[in-house]
């Protein structure tokens, strides 16, 4: 029994040690805690996400309707954009937008870090949702957009006005996809900058010693970031749905 004991009390004082949450509150030395610091890069993830987001959607949204155009020049671009971004894995793109590009653009030295590598992870994203916007507006029937030519608009107002509200309620749901991929692959940018959660796991393991306390803080953000992201689109898409039209097989 004695044996038993020791061995059940080595176990516990091991857990204890490894799940010590009160660590957290210890001031680094730098007069910040580890749940501050954690807290901030929860918050630095999320900005980086929803800018990231922002620049998918305008670019993605440009390169997906320049593909569905009658003009091979335009179509050619937005085909050359999605192929590029989406054939390059996204560490070596963000390792080409923090290093290289500020070499050979010294423009691009005034920029801050965290802009390029917001851009890299948004032009990484846009070629998927490149792909997504096109399928919404080839899901449409052809007769629309030759409908809005006949009443006297531009091709551009006849995007604008017929196409792609109808598009993008279409494809809503690969767009859900999307905004949680882009939080969970904005952990790839912890190779360049040192702001976001995945370095925050990386660093406070080092300094603290306890890989599962640390592990399970800095999976939570994500989890609660990506299930909100998830739900709040799929609100709008209960209110702007049309039956029947929509991709990845809902009705």
């Amino acid at each position: 029994m004695t044996v038993f004991g020791d061995a059940v009390n080595s176990i516990w004082d091991g857990l204890a040690h490894a799940w010590d949450w009160q660590a957290l509150a210890q001031d680094r030395g730098d007069g910040i805690t580890y749940i501050q610091w954690w807290l901030s890069a929860w918050g630095w993830t999320l900005t980086v996400s929803v800018l990231a987001f922002f620049v998918a959607m305008l670019f993605g949204t440009m390169m997906g309707i320049l593909r569905t155009t009658p003009s091979r020049f335009w179509s050619a671009i937005g085909n050359v954009w999605t192929e590029l971004f989406r054939n390059i894995p996204l560490l070596v793109q963000i390792f080409l937008w923090y290093h290289v590009v500020p070499a050979f653009f010294p423009a691009f030295q005034k920029i801050n870090g965290v802009i390029l590598v917001i851009f890299a992870l948004g032009f990484f994203t846009s070629a998927r949702i490149s792909e997504q916007v096109k399928a919404g507006i080839d899901a449409l029937p052809t007769g629309q957009r030759y409908a809005g030519l006949a009443m006297g608009l531009t091709l551009t107002q006849t995007y604008r006005y017929v196409l792609l509200p109808r598009a993008f309620r279409i494809v809503i749901p690969p767009l859900i996809s999307e905004s949680m991929n882009i939080v969970k692959n904005s952990s790839a940018v912890h190779a360049v900058i040192s702001v976001e959660l995945a370095f925050f796991f990386l660093q406070a393991v080092e300094e603290t010693s306890k890989p599962l306390m640390i592990l399970v803080l800095a999976t939570f953000p994500y989890v609660v970031s990506t299930i909100a992201v998830n739900k709040l689109i799929q609100l709008i898409e209960k209110r702007i749905q049309i039956p029947g039209l929509l991709l990845g097989g809902k009705s």
